[in-house]
């Protein structure tokens, strides 16, 4: 079997491996495999999501009440590989920033009430 044939065989392993139960426990892992991502993509991922996280934790204790421009800002720099709100679900779910995922649900649905 050729580089290619070996390369072929692993994603699809990988694709069988993303459609087994267990992976239902993790939605946000799931969405990395399917969608390719770069462990370089995944760990941008996780450091702008600390940055925000830090960033939302410090508006909430001054006071602020709109989240909505970090919601944007996450949407901006996501990888284009994955869609944000589906991406948001799969880490509230798997339980990463469950605080700041809850505001970015809060703010896409004030968002879309108002449109």
């Amino acid at each position: 079997m050729g580089t290619n044939g070996k390369m072929e065989n692993l994603l699809f392993q990988i694709k069988l491996l993303t459609q087994t139960s267990d992976l239902k426990r993790f939605p946000f892992t799931k969405l990395v495999i399917q969608h390719q991502l770069t462990e370089e993509e995944y760990e941008e991922i996780f450091h702008l999501l600390d940055k925000l996280n830090d960033e939302f934790i410090q508006q909430k204790e001054e006071g602020f009440l709109n989240f909505e421009p970090l919601l944007l800002h996450f949407v901006g720099m996501l990888t284009t590989k994955l869609n944000p709100f589906e991406t948001i679900d799969a880490l509230k779910k798997e339980g990463h920033y469950p605080s700041l995922m809850d505001v970015f649900l809060d703010a896409h649905k004030q968002r879309v009430k108002t449109n």
